[in-house]
C-alpha cells in the first residue's frame, strides 16, 4: 500500500520544491495544473486525486487540519521524512492501535504518518 490520505490541501510558497519533497519523503507523483495547483495521484487509483499543493498562503498554515497518512512501514516513512527534510513535531510513539509521529514540511504544514497494529 502506498502511503495515502483521502483529500487535503497544502499551502506551499514554491510549488515546484514542494513538489519535490513530497516526492522524496512520501514516494507521491502528481497531477500539474500549470504552476498553479499540483493534485496528489492516489496510488491505487491514479486518476484519483487524494489532495493538493496550493502556492497560496492559507489561514491554518501549521495549525489547521492534521492529515493523517497510513503506512505500512512507519519507520521507513520516518527515514524518508527527515532525508527529505522534514522536520519532526511528535516523535515516533506508540498510540491504541499502531504507532506514529508528526512532522512539518519546509513550510509549515503538519502531518501524521501512522502505522496501525493490525
Amino acid at each position: 500500500m502506498g502511503n495515502v490520505i483521502d483529500y487535503v490541501e497544502l499551502a506551499v510558497d514554491d510549488l515546484e520544491q514542494a513538489t519535490a519533497f513530497y516526492a522524496a519523503a512520501l514516494g507521491w507523483a502528481f497531477n500539474d495544473y500549470g504552476g498553479g495547483y499540483a493534485g496528489i495521484k492516489d496510488p491505487a487509483r491514479p486518476n484519483h486525486e487524494f489532495g493538493g499543493l496550493n502556492p497560496h498562503p492559507a489561514s491554518s498554515r501549521g495549525d489547521g487540519i492534521l492529515a493523517l497518512v497510513r503506512s505500512d512501514d512507519v519507520d521507513g516513512a520516518l527515514a524518508s521524512v527527515l532525508a527529505a527534510g522534514g522536520r519532526i513535531a511528535a516523535e515516533l510513539a506508540p498510540y491504541p492501535g499502531g504507532r506514529r509521529f508528526t512532522f512539518a514540511d519546509p513550510w509549515g504544514n503538519i502531518l501524521g504518518v501512522y502505522q496501525p497494529s493490525e
